[in-house]
């Protein structure tokens, strides 16, 4: 066998693997899509049904019971809010870091992300009995403010990558013409900084719509998001099975077609910093 065609059977292999990889990964996906569209009775048949007449019962059980719209705008203002607050946090934080270096940054720098690492149960407690005494129950004000306090480290950690490859040079010349603080901030770093905001704002609003543990834990039918409606048709038995893919597929196409159009802006978002 030549050195051709060894590379041939290589590229051949690498992407019947490839494909098999990325139609593993899709097949929960599309079987949850597929499910939405049968009856109750179709969606446990053994063997299952791969071919059905479909049927949108499914969807408008799940509107009239649940009222998927409240749940909708729910996870949609707690998402869009939590991530222009946390932006407006982040980015003098960032600039801080990056333009006005102390021995003690990154070790700031690490600790903020650490805190990320840590596992969410850990502080369901303390953050339970607060929201509790403060009255913010089943409120967007709690979830907005749990939103915005577990994307933070993230965007204060994308957002100084970026602002370390402008250089200094550029702000201390708008210095020296004359530029306060806030025209440095609203004439020259945000104009060269729209992008990162964009991605990070983007990546970050992904986060809060997905967010399931914060949303199921200190919401309920009054203020959850759309992970408390998929929870909502969750049977130990098994028993809607049908129902909850249609709830499940409706809660999650919206943020599927934005991270379509946007998948550009996600990518950049989660290579700051990387080396080029």
């Amino acid at each position: 066998m030549t050195q051709l065609q060894k590379n041939k059977l290589y590229l051949i292999i690498r992407t019947i693997a490839a494909w098999a990889v990325a139609l593993l990964l899709f097949f929960p996906l599309g079987w949850m899509v597929l499910t939405s569209f049968k009856t109750e009775l179709q969606a446990i048949s053994v063997p299952p049904l791969l071919f059905f007449t479909p049927t949108l019962e499914n969807f408008s059980i799940v509107q009239e019971r649940s009222d998927y719209m409240l749940y909708a705008q729910n996870a949609l203002i707690t998402s869009i809010a939590s991530t222009i607050i946390g932006l407006m946090l982040a980015f003098p934080a960032a600039y801080s870091m990056a333009f006005f270096k102390s021995k003690h940054t990154k070790d700031i720098l690490m600790w903020m992300l650490s805190t990320k690492m840590m596992p969410a149960v850990g502080a369901l407690v303390p953050i339970y009995v607060i929201a509790q005494t403060l009255g913010l129950l089943d409120t967007r004000t709690a979830l907005t403010f749990v939103f915005t306090m577990s994307n933070l480290p993230i965007m204060v950690w994308m957002l100084y990558s970026n602002f370390k490859e402008i250089p200094a040079e550029i702000l201390e010349a708008s210095r020296m013409d004359g530029a306060t603080l806030w025209q440095e901030f609203r004439m020259v770093l945000l104009p060269l900084t729209m992008g990162s905001l964009a991605s990070t704002g983007l990546l970050c609003l992904v986060f809060s719509w997905n967010e399931a543990f914060w949303a199921l834990n200190l919401s309920a039918a009054k203020s959850g998001t759309l992970a408390t409606l998929i929870a909502s048709y969750s049977s130990p038995e098994g028993l809607f099975w049908a129902k909850l893919s249609a709830a499940s597929f409706m809660a999650i196409a919206p943020i599927v077609v934005f991270g379509w159009f946007s998948q550009k802006q996600l990518v950049q978002g989660l290579t700051f910093g990387a080396v080029k």
